[in-house]
């Protein structure tokens, strides 16, 4: 996939969200808010939405990734650098 920029990024993370709990209110999430405790999402949803993330964007995303998807500022970061890379 080609490289990501910020607004791509944070809408591929959000539409995979949205996949995941049609429902979800981004209106709740502030960029630096932890998504998942505002969103509720569980450990199975929270794995879907990196596989979901991983097959959208093209990358490999491992366990020791995880830490970088806590906040959507933070996911949409990793999501930008890691698609840059081309890794």
């Amino acid at each position: 996939m080609k490289p990501l920029n910020n607004a791509e990024a944070l809408s591929l993370i959000k539409e995979s969200i949205t996949q995941i709990i049609p429902d979800a209110d981004f209106t709740l999430v502030r960029p630096d808010d932890k998504f998942r405790d505002v969103l509720e999402l569980d450990s199975l949803d929270f794995l879907s939405l990196v596989e979901l993330l991983s097959e959208r964007a093209g990358v490999r995303i491992d366990e020791e990734d995880y830490l970088d998807l806590t906040t959507l500022s933070d996911a949409t970061r990793f999501l930008v650098e890691r698609t840059g890379r081309g890794s």
